[in-house]
């Protein structure tokens, strides 16, 4: 008769203990094929557990192919080979990790958003677990494209927006769309992880030294890139904002055919009232400049949404090189963030954000 000390691991249930040391026996060849398994109500009596507990563990035998039922016979054991005791062998307990520590600010409309969502759930129903579309749901890139003309003064049709997952997704779409094959140029110092996208991607990068004002001067002028990334309105680390002559300046750079801006607009949402600088995106005459930002820096960094403007020229590149990809952003904050713009509520936040930053 088989003999096993059971015990409830690591909280799972009992059945599945003994499943485990019969299933271990099998493996290890201490029960051989052929060889007729005890029946449930024998061994439920030698272990004293229930008789549902024995059955349920030689089901799962079943379904997992280490036995056999046999009508009006019993169970019997089925050749797997010698496997060994596996990797779970004498495994030490869970080490569990620490549990992360909140660190976003006061300053997010907790109530606002969370009452959004309930509203939405209320009122979506079955829209909610519907597929999204590959460039995001048509909900909230009206709703963007509403909000940037409205606030920003950036017209922009929304079917130029593309919907994505925070900004290095956005950076890996970037190089699908306009090619690994050009060289990518990027401020030094800057954010980290636009040039590791870049590079990920398979692309050339090239770093361009940082002056007081933005990118040097003679660095832009000597540059072969293809491709210039940016962020005019706050570059990190070094905090620099470009001024109205060198985003001129960024832009004749872009005039020659074949060369692109990528704005990344780090920001910009918390510029200080009567202290406008109009966007590259709105400055651009020749469709040159692939806009992006996010909404982890403006609501909270767990809002990993963020949007890319596409030229209308790039528009069929997108779609043939990148427009297979699915949408990663779950539909539900899609619809919440569009329900959040729309209902003037992101609007009201940014700017009790900027009067606290202002009075500071």
């Amino acid at each position: 008769m088989l003999t096993y000390e059971l015990r409830k691991a690591d909280g799972g249930p009992l059945y599945y203990a003994l499943y485990r040391a019969i299933r271990d026996d099998i493996a290890a060849g201490e029960l051989v094929p052929g060889e007729k398994l005890p029946s449930k109500r024998a061994l439920a009596e030698h272990l004293g557990v229930s008789a549902v507990t024995v059955e349920s563990a030689y089901r799962l035998l079943i379904d997992e192919g280490y036995a056999v039922s046999r009508e009006r016979s019993g169970y019997y054991v089925l050749a797997v080979g010698a496997l060994g005791p596996g990797q779970n062998a004498g495994r030490e307990p869970l080490r569990l990790l620490p549990e992360e520590t909140a660190e976003t600010g006061a300053d997010f409309p907790y109530s606002l958003w969370f009452r959004t969502l309930r509203r939405v759930i209320a009122d979506q129903g079955s829209r909610l677990v519907a597929r999204s579309p590959n460039e995001g749901c048509a909900v909230l890139r009206n709703a963007i494209a509403r909000y940037l003309l409205r606030c920003r003064g950036m017209h922009a049709q929304p079917e130029q927006i593309v919907v994505g997952s925070g900004s290095e997704q956005l950076y890996g779409a970037v190089v699908r769309m306009l090619g690994s094959d050009k060289l990518y140029a990027v401020e030094w110092p800057s954010y980290g992880q636009i040039e590791a996208v870049y590079r990920g991607m398979g692309a050339r990068v090239e770093r361009l030294s940082m002056g007081p004002d933005g990118v040097d001067s003679a660095a832009l002028a000597a540059t072969k890139a293809d491709v210039l990334h940016v962020t005019p309105f706050h570059s990190w680390p070094s905090g620099v904002t470009a001024p109205a002559a060198k985003r001129y300046e960024y832009l004749q750079w872009a005039a020659r055919p074949g060369r692109y801006l990528v704005e990344d607009d780090f920001d910009s949402e918390f510029s200080m009232p009567g202290k406008p600088l109009e966007s590259l995106y709105t400055m651009d005459e020749r469709g040159a400049v692939i806009y992006l930002n996010t909404f982890s820096r403006s609501l909270a960094p767990s809002m990993r949404m963020g949007y890319m403007i596409v030229p209308e020229a790039l528009l069929p590149a997108y779609r043939e090189r990148v427009g297979m990809y699915s949408c990663s952003v779950p539909v539900l904050e899609q619809y919440a963030l569009a329900a959040f713009i729309d209902q003037g509520h992101f609007e009201r936040h940014l700017n009790r954000v900027r009067r606290k930053l202002k009075e500071r």
